[in-house]
């Protein structure tokens, strides 16, 4: 017969006597030695960093995460499920740069890294009752006891025999890979870190005239909120379908997008001397607006090329482009085969290659490439616009997408 029902169910109560007996029966072990055996079924799970507390996050992806392995156990399949730790990482780091008061990655060079990686060994294991108490009470069957860590030499050589036997079957190639990067704590993010620090800024906004490499009185009107990756560019990127202008002002003629003439012309339109096609500019060149990377000019640089993703909604239709910042850029510049150069450091400082502003954040150097560029009778138009602008979730710098090798 079934126990009655009591109108008042104590459900913590319930999960708690249910847990007991799993303890004394080893429920978990006994189904895996009942499947001994038979046909083996393996899940991969990242596992989680021990120097917090787990969250609501780890509670929901743990029961997902759970249900599957159980649902193979079912059927009869036999599902190992050993908990690792994961000790490398930011999140660990950051911990010991807050107890240690370290702000950048040179303070860490300076402290020495040997000694920087023992203080975050020290503390990566530090919730590890925690999370073993955490992972029973909602349910969860792992196994605890055989568990690994990342740190581990074991662990370690596993990872770089599995990368060796990629090497040996030709599946390894070196190259670049545009990622949200942060220049305080001097590494890339992924995508879903960058989502999660989103901040409202004001950053210039600035049209640049460049030059047509053929015609002395030609220029192309070309619009950017990133001033100082002005001079790492390389391209200029027009709409294949959109309709350009070529008018006159004065002595010379611009060629901007016809959707955008009354931008800059709000009150009494130029002449139009042709009307053109994106796709109709393609391959046209121009002169560097920077000397630093003149010489790419012979490998596939200061050319127009096109790209979907130019709209007319702001600008001038016309996009500068500088393939080692930006997503969009790197993919478009790889299209037409447009050369990629990074003149930056570690922490996003100038590089020598770009000798007037070497050593500065390149975000300090803003104001300075732009009064520059209005000496030099470079700069058409400056503004100011406020966008929402991803933040490193840790330390709240603005991030910047660069090229990183991989």
């Amino acid at each position: 017969m079934f126990e009655p029902v009591p109108s008042e169910v104590s459900f913590p109560r319930l999960e708690e006597r249910r847990l007991a007996f799993w303890r004394a029966h080893d429920t978990f072990r006994q189904s895996l030695r009942l499947r001994e055996g038979r046909q083996q079924f393996v899940f991969y799970d990242g596992p989680p960093f021990a120097n917090g507390l787990p969250h609501y996050g780890h509670l929901l992806a743990g029961t997902i995460k759970d249900v599957v392995p159980r649902y193979q156990t079912m059927r009869g399949r036999y599902v190992e499920r050993v908990f690792g730790w994961d000790c490398h990482g930011l999140p660990v780091e950051n911990e010991i740069e807050r107890q240690m008061d370290i702000n950048s990655k040179r303070q860490i060079e300076a402290y020495g890294i040997a000694r920087f990686n023992e203080a975050c060994r020290g503390t990566v294991l530090r919730y590890t009752r925690e999370w073993e108490a955490f992972v029973e009470r909602i349910g969860r069957w792992v196994d605890f006891q055989n568990g690994y860590r990342t740190m581990d030499t074991a662990y370690m050589e596993s990872i770089w025999w599995v990368f060796r036997q990629l090497w040996d079957r030709g599946l390894v190639y070196e190259g670049h890979k545009i990622l949200p990067y942060c220049p305080r704590c001097a590494t890339p993010l992924s995508n879903f870190e960058a989502n999660q620090g989103y901040e409202d800024v004001q950053d210039p906004s600035v049209t640049l005239r460049f030059r047509d490499a053929a015609d002395p009185n030609l220029y192309y009107l070309a619009w950017t909120t990133t001033p100082w990756t002005l001079p790492s560019n390389l391209a200029l990127c027009a709409g294949p379908d959109i309709e350009y202008l070529e008018v006159e002002d004065g002595d010379v003629r611009y060629l901007l997008a016809a959707d955008r003439l009354a931008a800059y012309y709000p009150k009494e339109r130029p002449r139009v001397r042709a009307r053109l096609h994106g796709r109709d500019l393609a391959g046209r060149r121009y002169e560097p607006l920077f000397p630093y990377f003149a010489d790419l000019a012979t490998q596939g640089a200061f050319r127009l090329i096109t790209a979907d993703y130019v709209s007319t909604e702001d600008g001038t239709g016309i996009v500068h482009t500088a393939p080692g910042f930006g997503e969009e850029d790197a993919e478009a510049g790889r299209r037409h085969g447009v050369p990629v150069v990074c003149p930056i450091d570690a922490e996003c400082r100038f590089t020598a290659e770009v000798a007037d502003y070497q050593g500065r954040p390149v975000k300090e150097t803003d104001r300075d490439i732009i009064r520059r560029l209005k000496d030099e009778g470079k700069l058409i138009h400056q503004s100011t616009c406020q966008h929402s602008y991803p933040h490193c979730w840790r330390c709240e710098t603005p991030l910047i997408y660069r090229a990183v090798s991989t």
